[in-house]
């Protein structure tokens, strides 16, 4: 069953001790800080990177794949990362795919730094994760990033998933966390808007679905909290080219008339109370679902924005992490019963 009705905003509860622990032993790593966004590359890499793990913290996974394939801007690179727990599906040509885009305000961040979190989704769901590297900005503006997450799908639908067990195109899903979950939006929207063939669903983890100027969450989670509220305006000028405005309908689907909205998806909505994009993300979920959409809304009251990449820290991330996996589970398996 989809959500019961989603509120105008989230709440948020107490912050959980092992994530306040974790940020009070990484004082200086911030998303969107004051300082240069190269250096935050640099030090996301350093923290989160899988190659940064020992081996005892880093998720098991049946087997990992590098690949590439040629895009509209360049050569995209593609990790792809097969669960254990969806074996059978490859073998037997049932494979489910997700499309993954990762956050970082469409600035910071790799696959290295989300790989450890996507694998546990991977073996929770069954699922098979193709994580992509996609061109960062400000090197790289829109619409780079959703030529390039089209051109994946484009792949998955024909030869590419084919060739690794996917072979129904209607088991292809689109992903991503804050800028990813922008951008999975956003995606999901231009499909429609071009008649192609939609995606399975989209999963939206923390999404920053438009800038939030007013929100309670903006206020309540402005500053300390990993992701700092203002600096999401310096990101959103990274991605924006001139000319194009950031109520643009693929810059900011959470500012479009509930009208607009139709014909989506069906969505998992993940938010957290200790987020500043908390209430846009919970605002975009209602405006999906008074639109007719099916959503699937689940609120972790205690966390931050991040807990996809702090599960080595925290359980209480380790376990919002397996919980993205079990919704997409079970979003696979009803997909599979309405076909039948």
């Amino acid at each position: 069953m989809p959500s019961p009705t989603i509120p105008p905003t989230g709440t948020r509860t107490t912050l959980s001790p092992s994530i306040s622990t974790f940020l009070s032993k990484h004082p200086s790593l911030h998303l969107g800080g004051a300082g240069d966004f190269h250096a935050e590359r640099s030090h996301h890499s350093q923290v989160f990177g899988i190659h940064s793990l020992p081996a005892f913290q880093q998720a098991p996974i049946h087997e990992v794949e590098f690949t590439a394939i040629r895009g509209p801007h360049g050569t995209i690179p593609i990790r792809v990362l097969y669960p254990a727990s969806g074996e059978s599906r490859r073998t037997e040509g049932k494979a489910a795919a997700l499309v993954y885009f990762h956050g970082g305000g469409y600035t910071v961040g790799s696959v290295d730094e989300f790989e450890n979190g996507l694998r546990i989704v991977a073996e929770e769901s069954g699922v098979q994760i193709y994580a992509a590297d996609y061109r960062l900005a400000p090197e790289f503006r829109y619409p780079t990033q959703l030529d390039e997450y089209e051109s994946i799908i484009s792949w998955l639908q024909n030869a590419g998933g084919k060739a690794r067990g996917v072979h129904n195109p209607s088991l292809i899903f689109g992903g991503g966390d804050s800028a990813g979950g922008n951008m999975t939006a956003a995606i999901s929207l231009r499909l429609r808007d071009e008649g192609k063939k939609p995606l399975a669903g989209q999963i939206l983890v923390y999404p920053e679905a438009r800038l939030p100027f007013e929100t309670p969450a903006a206020v309540e989670n402005n500053t300390g909290l990993y992701l700092e509220c203002n600096g999401i305006f310096s990101f959103a000028d990274h991605y924006l080219p001139r000319g194009v405005p950031p109520s643009h309908q693929y810059i900011s689907p959470g500012m479009q008339a509930v009208e607009y909205l139709k014909n989506q998806p069906p969505a998992l909505l993940f938010t957290c109370g200790f987020d500043p994009l908390r209430d846009v993300g919970v605002e975009y979920g209602r405006k999906l679902q008074e639109a007719g959409n099916e959503v699937r809304w689940k609120h972790f009251g205690d966390l931050t924005h991040g807990f996809l990449q702090m599960g080595v820290w925290s359980e209480e991330a380790m376990e919002a992490t397996r919980a993205v996996g079990r919704e997409l589970r079970g979003m696979v398996e009803r997909l599979g019963e309405g076909n039948e």
